[in-house]
């Protein structure tokens, strides 16, 4: 059942003989339920990331955060994240982010099949992706400056699925820049150009 707030704005008056007499006025708000659903999945969700840590020998501390501007693989804007800190966490990363994006995968797959839910989940460590956002955004504008003052393209440097993703979306309302990624498998990179080149004459 749905709750219900209520609230006395002005109390009634019963009057006399039916004479000067007020109606209450009350706001009435329905408080929405979420039936503990949410809550259980994310314990589940959290339990599964303990048990893997725990399974690689990585004593660590999880916490549950609310992102500042993150957004997922998916380009979901409003994932779950499960912060890992603790000590020597380097080895998580991995070379560009790799292991935490297959500890990541692997959360994601047992999560799905455990609970058939669609909650987006993203893993990170240290705050790294956070960090990482925050850095390719304004790799993105500095990019976005050089080309539109040489009025030639820029290439950088390969990146994985989600950080491409990054600098399109910052760069996706730029009028006079566009980006298109090239290649294939780990070499995949994003060109940066100018969206009108000069006509020779």
């Amino acid at each position: 059942m749905e709750e219900i707030e209520v609230t006395v704005l002005k109390e009634g008056r019963n009057g006399i003989l039916g004479l000067g007499a007020e109606e209450a006025l009350i706001s009435v708000k329905v408080i929405e339920q979420n039936s503990g659903n949410e809550n259980q999945e994310i314990k589940a969700a959290r339990t599964i990331l303990e048990t893997l840590l725990k399974g690689l020998g990585v004593t660590a501390s999880i916490e549950i955060q609310t992102p500042r501007t993150l957004i997922d693989e998916d380009g979901e804007d409003n994932p779950v994240v499960f912060n890992v800190t603790g000590e020597d966490l380097g080895g998580l990363i991995g070379r560009r982010g790799q292991t935490l994006d297959a500890l990541q995968y692997l959360v994601r797959l047992m999560f799905a099949r455990q609970t058939k839910s669609k909650i987006p989940i993203m893993v990170d460590i240290e705050g790294y992706k956070q960090r990482r956002f925050e850095d390719l955004k304004t790799l993105a504008l500095n990019v976005a400056d050089q080309v539109k003052a040489k009025r030639s393209s820029v290439r950088l440097e390969p990146m994985p699925a989600f950080e491409r993703r990054i600098v399109h979306m910052t760069l996706a309302n730029d009028p006079d820049v566009e980006t298109e990624s090239i290649g294939e498998g780990e070499a995949r990179k994003i060109v940066v150009s100018p969206k009108y080149k000069q006509t020779k004459k």
